[in-house]
């Protein structure tokens, strides 16, 4: 099977569990503010250790092979995690959207309402999630892809079931709500899509593309998951859920590759 179809393919599976992490609402199931916290920290966890296990650490690798230099590689890296920070606070800055912390960002979002805001912006998020599972088999190492594609599907839960439980709570029906959630995690596989195809084209994309997909996650955790986690006073239970998140994406990067 073509490389690229695996890299679409498993970014489409990761970003399709953001549709099963919304399942619970089908059943009227609610959860409480504490354990949504607990769960996105869990994601940002898992964020968190696939940015530096399945892909600063494989970029520099990457980029010490292609280059010849340990130093050279590790400046590529550098400038592959800002320019993957940057461009996802270009969006933030053009693309109208809305954190539950700031408030409206980006362009005038016109007749938008609140949770759809919210909504687009979970899906701007989702976009490098699905480029970073792409560029981890783009790669050529299925270990390392199939242990992004899992982490990444793993983070996607929490992220579609606040999606669903925001909707529900603005009287959405159940079954809009899910799909909704399901539609903000299709992105991915666009992103998929970008990520792998660049890296087969040229061996010389493999490292920044790695960093450039690890600075672009970085700065959704740091700019809006943790954030959001700590607004309700529950820093307890998102730290728990973020060292937890972190530990399970390492045994899965260590037992996978």
């Amino acid at each position: 099977m073509s490389m690229i179809l695996v890299g679409v393919l498993s970014s489409l599976v990761a970003g399709l569990m953001t549709g099963i992490g919304a399942i619970p609402v089908l059943f009227g199931r609610s959860v409480s503010q504490r354990a949504s916290d607990a769960m996105l920290g869990f994601a940002a966890g898992v964020m968190l250790s696939a940015s530096y296990f399945s892909l600063i650490l494989p970029g520099i690798e990457a980029g010490e092979a292609v280059y010849g230099s340990t130093p050279l590689a590790a400046i590529v890296a550098a400038l592959g995690i800002g320019a993957g920070a940057a461009l996802v606070a270009v969006l933030d800055a053009v693309l109208p959207h809305r954190h539950f912390v700031t408030g409206p960002e980006g362009a005038d979002p016109g007749a938008l309402s609140r949770i759809w805001l919210f909504v687009f912006a979970i899906t701007i998020h989702n976009f490098p999630e699905g480029m970073a599972v792409g560029v981890g088999f783009g790669g050529g190492d299925m270990a390392n892809g199939l242990s992004l594609a899992t982490g990444i599907g793993l983070q996607n839960a929490p992220e579609g079931l606040a999606v669903a439980v925001a909707l529900r709570g603005q009287g959405y029906r159940p079954g809009v709500a899910v799909l909704v959630a399901l539609a903000t995690g299709l992105i991915e596989p666009v992103g998929g899509l970008l990520g792998v195809s660049a890296v087969q084209l040229s061996e010389q994309m493999l490292a920044p593309g790695l960093t450039f997909a690890a600075g672009a996650m970085l700065y959704i955790i740091s700019h809006e998951i943790i954030p959001e986690t700590h607004r309700h006073g529950h820093q307890n239970a998102a730290t728990t859920g973020l060292v937890v998140g972190l530990v399970v994406m390492m045994l899965l990067d260590v037992i996978l590759g």
